[in-house]
């Protein structure tokens, strides 16, 4: 408790902000000396208290870690990058489910003007993963957590959070993102569609992901479906919820069609997806779930899901770097 009342102090206040930044980016970048191949073990090691194969990967874990390593494919990079996907979207046809952004983008906390954004909207970096918030004019903003946690993000490479080369190198951004509302008992439910290529295998049903700041909620539950909405009994990272809370929602296999459409170059993807009133709406790919940390029961759906990703027999010829 102490500790966080000293973070909010120093982060808070301009003068003080640039220490805090220092010691965030010591203590974040004590890692970097490591090899890729060294970060994966102590990872995974330290998350889920396994050792990881990565000679031969059986696991959706392990290969999730051969692909976040090896593989290099340039596309990544772009459907990494939150602004750039969305012309990849386009190209495939899909523009019509694309999310409203502002004309403008930034490359620094300093020069956002508030003034100029929508009464409400998500405030996003282009580049890492969870840094949201939420500016509604009609309320109090914390610009002192909105000046620590964008400025710290857009001075850091999201590459050394976890190695995965398709962060590596994005040009930070920040933008303006339309504010999706659903007025259901779960409110916005996030669709994850796991995709093995380009196939709909299982469906992360997540609720409660967002939290009242707009940032990534540890207080998230998760339940597993089938291709037909059907609940699976497994438990992924996250507690389960009670399904009552989450119907089938209309114009569901066009939801599938979608998603295995924007995931057919990928051996691996996750397709976020929304939908609001019977519109879809697109959220994000995301190559390397969680990390690659994942606890899974029952503990054989790791092997099962493993075994839905072919791997290229030789890592050194298939991928050029991006």
């Amino acid at each position: 408790m102490l500790a966080e009342k000293v973070k909010h102090i120093i982060s808070g206040s301009a003068v003080t902000f640039p220490l805090y930044a220092y010691l965030r980016h010591r203590k974040n970048n004590r890692y970097n000396d490591l090899s890729d191949e060294e970060f994966a073990q102590m990872c995974y090691q330290n998350k889920c208290g396994k050792k990881l194969n990565l000679e031969r990967p059986v696991t959706l874990d392990e290969k999730i870690w051969w692909l976040k390593l090896y593989d290099k494919n340039p596309l990544y990079k772009i459907c990494t990058d939150k602004l750039t996907v969305r012309d990849y979207v386009r190209g495939c046809g899909l523009g019509s489910i694309l999310t409203r952004i502002g004309k403008k983008t930034y490359s620094s906390y300093k020069e956002v003007v508030f003034n100029e954004l929508p009464g409400r909207c998500l405030l996003k970096c282009n580049h890492s993963s969870g840094c949201n918030m939420i500016y509604d004019r009609s309320k109090e903003f914390d610009y002192g957590s909105f000046r620590r946690e964008f400025g710290y993000w857009m001075a850091r490479d999201y590459f050394w959070s976890s190695r995965e080369y398709n962060y590596k190198g994005i040009q930070p951004r920040i933008f303006c993102e339309e504010f999706l509302t659903e007025t259901g008992k779960a409110g916005l439910v996030d669709y994850r569609f796991m995709c093995f290529h380009g196939e709909v295998k299982f469906i992360m049903v997540d609720i409660g992901t967002m939290d009242p700041g707009g940032g990534h909620s540890q207080y998230a539950r998760r339940n597993i479906y089938d291709r037909e909405f059907t609940l699976q009994p497994i438990r992924f990272t996250r507690e389960n919820f009670e399904p009552g809370l989450v119907k089938k929602p209309d114009r569901w296999e066009e939801m599938i069609a979608v998603a295995e459409k924007l995931s057919k170059p990928f051996i691996h993807c996750r397709v976020d997806l929304y939908n609001v009133d019977g519109k879809i709406y697109f959220g994000e790919i995301t190559f390397h779930h969680a990390g690659g940390c994942n606890i899974i029961e029952p503990e054989e759906k790791q092997l099962e899901y493993g075994a839905y990703i072919t791997l290229p027999k030789n890592k050194k010829n298939r991928f050029s770097a991006g």
